[in-house]
């Protein structure tokens, strides 16, 4: 397939770019020459008005084409594999011209001219999932400090179904060119998260080192140090190249950072906030700090990066996004009032938030970030069920007051140290009962490394006959029996036990959960719920 190239770049450079400049710098002078701007004004919302027009076909064929690219892939390359440092596209065996919305990134970045393959990001791992509902995008860089990557995907992921999974993506954008540093990333979320590198839902992909021109001598502006200049311009790069990225893979684009948490239901909350909007949107916002938790329209993203990279080195990501907010709604003969109504249409607040920034120290060098979004409210540690009156009894340490009571009560987390072979965790039925299915939660949002690894979910038949069973040659239920009566029914698998008890088994008096060998962290058990019938 071959597309229109540049279509929708030629429209907004030749017609955008030099208007949209002098807009800019107009709004230090305000004042100059009303006739003239509000003549110009109008010029380029036509022109804006067009691109978007332009933009929406190009969107069409872009995914067409991107499906095609995705065959070719899965023919030639299994990008579950770690590459090394010459890992590039150009290794899939890829078309050297790719349909994607690129071609005018010369006029803003113009040393892209002499790297042909500047644009092209490195594929680490993934499957080229596309036509998701959501799209979700991380940066992440190297900090000098604390790293917070993978406690923000445990967060992401915490509770999803498998629908969910089946319907979103998640791109890890390492934004930076040491091959070292990029796959160590990679393999540490590859490590920690193998199903969901298997299955699809996760990507990891890195830029060339081309891709960036020379940010060593920018002119410093709005105040800032050189070195704070030169991190939010990269900044500014890093979140222009992931949206490019990420436009053709899905219809919904979740802006992300490297340092957050997530409600539990979040994805349902963002799906149930967007079917509610009566009226046309450019920006609805799940968080009230910076570039967190802000949702676009995919076939929006290249007009959106196409402003960002006409001023990438002049201001931060967010007033980009209040600038060109500004151009397509406000009227310059209205007060500010007026021009805050107008722009509140079409970037719409979400309460309460669902993302809170969680980091201390900033990918910038020095700087302490404590923010924290007072919209989030408080974190649900753990859920309450109504289970059935039992006494619990454990060999693990407990910790502090988390005690196992409390959450087979709802009212607070287990947590116990390191478990070792032998260790038990078990329930004990006041008077037996028909358990017909059962779950346990290890981890939580704070500690989602706390897991259970490695242990059997257990129940005790109530009949002493039922018990009696060989050892060695199993028993009529064909679950494995332990030497001291117990069936083993079930295990936990990424953290989390759930199932069915055959009803045959009769009624049982006991469920106990086995650690079967040592464990390197520290065991939480945040939701318990047994689903029995009391009559």
């Amino acid at each position: 397939m071959r597309l229109r190239h540049g279509q929708l770049f030629t429209a907004l450079c030749l017609g955008a770019a030099f208007p949209l400049l002098w807009f800019v710098a107009w709004q230090g002078s305000r004042g100059n020459d009303l006739d003239t701007f509000e003549s110009q004004f109008g010029e380029l919302r036509q022109r804006l008005l067009y691109a978007e027009k332009e933009n929406k076909k190009i969107s069409q064929e872009l995914s067409s084409a991107l499906d095609e690219i995705k065959h070719i892939v899965a023919r030639r390359v299994n990008l579950t594999t770690n590459h090394t440092d010459d890992m590039k596209w150009k290794v899939l065996n890829l078309p050297r011209k790719l349909p994607v919305h690129l071609t005018n990134m010369h006029y803003y970045l113009p040393h892209l001219r002499e790297y042909e393959d500047g644009i092209f990001p490195n594929v680490i791992f993934g499957q080229q999932r596309t036509r998701v509902s959501l799209v979700m995008g991380i940066p992440t860089v190297k900090r000098k400090k604390d790293n917070y990557l993978i406690s923000t995907l445990h967060s992401l992921l915490y509770g999803l179904s498998e629908e969910q999974k089946k319907d979103c993506l998640i791109i890890i954008f390492v934004a930076e060119v040491n091959a070292e540093y990029v796959n160590s990333v990679a393999e540490s979320v590859k490590t920690s998260f193998p199903r969901e590198i298997q299955s699809g839902v996760l990507e990891v992909i890195s830029p060339p080192a081309s891709y960036y021109p020379d940010l060593s001598n920018l002119k410093k502006t709005l105040g800032d140090s050189e070195d704070r200049v030169r991190w939010r311009t990269k900044q500014n790069l890093d979140y222009s190249f992931l949206m490019l990225y990420a436009q053709p893979k899905g219809t919904l684009y979740l802006q992300l950072e490297d340092d957050i948490i997530a409600k539990p239901d979040y994805i349902e909350s963002i799906k149930s906030f967007v079917a509610q909007q009566s009226q046309d949107w450019m920006v609805l916002e799940f968080s009230q700090l910076g570039f967190i938790g802000k949702l676009f329209k995919s076939e929006e993203l290249p007009l959106i990066v196409e402003f960002f990279l006409m001023f990438y080195k002049d201001k931060p990501i967010d007033w980009l996004i209040d600038h060109l907010l500004w151009v397509k709604v406000c009227n310059p003969e209205k007060d500010t009032t007026h021009c805050e109504q107008e722009k509140a249409k079409l970037r719409i607040r979400a309460k309460p938030s669902l993302f809170q920034h969680m980091g201390t120290y900033s990918s910038l060098a020095g700087k302490i970030q404590n923010l924290k979004d007072k919209d989030f409210g408080k974190k649900m540690l753990h859920k309450a069920h109504n289970n059935p009156p039992a006494k619990v009894d454990t060999s693990l340490k407990i910790y502090q007051q988390y005690t196992l009571e409390k959450v087979y009560k709802g009212e607070d987390c287990f947590w116990a140290s390191a478990p070792v072979t032998g260790d038990y965790i078990r329930f004990t039925f006041l008077n037996p009962l028909k358990v017909e299915k059962y779950f346990f939660r290890s981890g939580n949002m704070e500690h989602p490394g706390d897991k259970l690894f490695n242990t059997t979910v257990e129940v005790l038949p109530a009949d002493e006959m039922q018990r009696k069973q060989p050892v060695d040659n199993g028993n009529k239920f064909n679950y494995p029996a332990t030497k001291d009566g117990y069936l083993k029914i079930g295990a936990f698998e990424n953290g989390i036990a759930e199932g069915s008890v055959s009803q045959s088994i009769g009624r049982i008096q006991a469920i106990r959960l086995s650690i079967n060998s040592d464990s390197p962290v520290w065991a939480m058990l945040s939701e318990v719920k047994s689903g029995v019938k009391w009559k």
